[in-house]
């Protein structure tokens, strides 16, 4: 099944899978793919699935949509193509690259990362969903202290988590080649590191670190 993979600044933030065959993407709360930046139009472009292609249409956005670095109105979409919208970049990954999805989702600067991103449940903490992939020699988890789910834990086998609800606030957990960090990704709410803001700038993360987050307290196990 096809997958858009959503980064900024280098940091995977979202994976979503290409399940309609027609997908939105925009600024908009209503669109399937919401990227919410004023670089954006509120409906900014539109993906189409037929007969196993998958075409990118810009829908007249103020800012443009660019693939492989250059404008595009209407084009059919390669595996590996990289779709840019403001700063976000969007990693196409096609229906039969899942032998090479590692490959896709290599940043860079980052040759060491692994592969997918698994978003927050919609009871706002990770689903775990997805298959596993190798990480070397770091394993860690997060242990939900507090709320409806205190006591779940949840191991951080992707490359990227998020935790917390959508529209209050969101937090992402991205695995390095050195071990963990982790970085506010959107909403008004406040999450804390030990009793530390966390910002938009990676923070990184040691064993029995406490996080809060929308109200619920979790905390970081590494072994």
């Amino acid at each position: 099944m096809p997958k858009m993979i959503v980064s900024i600044d280098e940091v995977v933030i979202k994976e979503v899978q290409l399940t309609k065959d027609r997908t939105t993407l925009g600024r908009r709360p209503y669109n399937d793919i919401v990227i919410d930046n004023l670089a954006v139009s509120g409906e900014h472009a539109v993906l189409q699935m037929a007969g196993g292609e998958v075409v990118l249409e810009d829908l007249n956005s103020t800012n443009g949509t660019y693939v492989n670095g250059k404008a595009i109105k209407k084009q059919p979409l390669q595996n590996g193509d990289s779709i840019e919208i403001g700063k976000y970049k969007i990693k196409f990954v096609g229906d039969n690259a899942v032998a090479d999805f590692d490959k896709t989702m290599v940043v860079k600067a980052r040759p060491a990362a692994a592969p997918q991103a698994v978003a927050a449940s919609p009871s706002g903490f990770p689903s775990g969903a997805g298959d596993s992939v190798g990480m070397g020699a770091f394993h860690a988890a997060i242990k939900v202290l507090s709320g409806a789910a205190s006591g779940r834990e949840v191991p951080l086998t992707k490359v990227v988590t998020t935790i917390g609800k959508p529209g209050v606030a969101v937090a992402a957990i991205t695995k390095r080649q050195h071990g963990f960090v982790v970085h506010h990704v959107e909403g008004a709410g406040n999450p804390t590191l030990n009793g530390a803001p966390i910002g938009t700038d990676p923070i990184s993360l040691k064993n029995g670190d406490l996080i809060e987050l929308a109200g619920t307290q979790m905390q970081f196990v590494q072994t």
